[in-house]
């Protein structure tokens, strides 16, 4: 498996860690924590080398939304990533390569999580399942009637939903103006049937790797899931 360089910029023991466990018994409680993964020792030298300027803010401030937090009765993370070997983001992905989605849902301060990770996979495959896996557990949550805000980092999957591209492929028998076929189409068929059992849904886009506690929680996860596959 590729060695990962845990860096941990702002922690219980600023440094450089070779595996998950050790950054995250760093990172764990620790209020504006600062870390990240990187596929080479020279990439988290620089990382943990560099500038700060992060202050911890309140809850509503925290997220690089628009919105405001306390107004929604559920809070969403959702994230995808891939160890992708390729020079070509996206593309060239190794049969061997790790790939992993994760959720984050926090209702009335109780939390609900779920990650799982496949080889092969794109980091866009991700974030499509990470989105439709935390849509199935509202659902068995029983929490569909509430006012939701989803938060993710990934632009192609809200730029699908929002600018309605999703729509559009719908109406033309899911295919692009172009005539082909999308990408994950099996995949955004899924989440076509899924998103209308949302009642009350917003959806926000926050930077990936950066302030947002929740953002970099499910990072975590699907890190840590990376991490266990063989």
């Amino acid at each position: 498996m590729l060695q990962k360089y845990y860096a941990v910029r702002r922690g219980k023991n600023p440094g450089i860690y070779r595996t998950w466990p050790e950054c995250k018994k760093q990172v764990d409680g620790f209020t504006g924590a600062r870390y990240k993964s990187f596929t080479t020792e020279a990439e988290a030298v620089e990382f943990l080398n560099g500038k700060d300027s992060y202050t911890p803010k309140t809850k509503a401030k925290t997220a690089k939304v628009s919105e405001n937090l306390d107004d929604f009765d559920v809070v969403v993370y959702t994230d995808g990533g891939s160890r992708n070997h390729g020079n070509v983001k996206g593309g060239h992905v190794k049969t061997t390569d790790t790939a992993a989605w994760a959720y984050h849902i926090n209702h009335n301060n109780e939390k609900f999580e779920g990650t799982d990770g496949e080889f092969g996979a794109t980091n866009n495959r991700m974030e499509i399942m990470a989105l439709i896996e935390s849509i199935k557990r509202l659902n068995d949550l029983g929490l569909v009637d509430e006012k939701i805000i989803f938060i993710l980092d990934s632009q192609y999957v809200l730029n699908a939903i929002t600018k309605g591209w999703l729509n559009g492929w719908k109406r033309r028998g899911y295919k692009k103006a172009d005539g082909q076929v999308p990408v994950n189409v099996e995949l955004w068929k899924e989440l076509d049937s899924l998103l209308p059992t949302i009642k009350n849904k917003t959806f926000s886009w926050t930077k990936g790797h950066a302030q947002n506690e929740g953002n970099n929680r499910v990072d975590s996860l699907l890190n840590e899931t990376m991490d266990k596959m063989k």
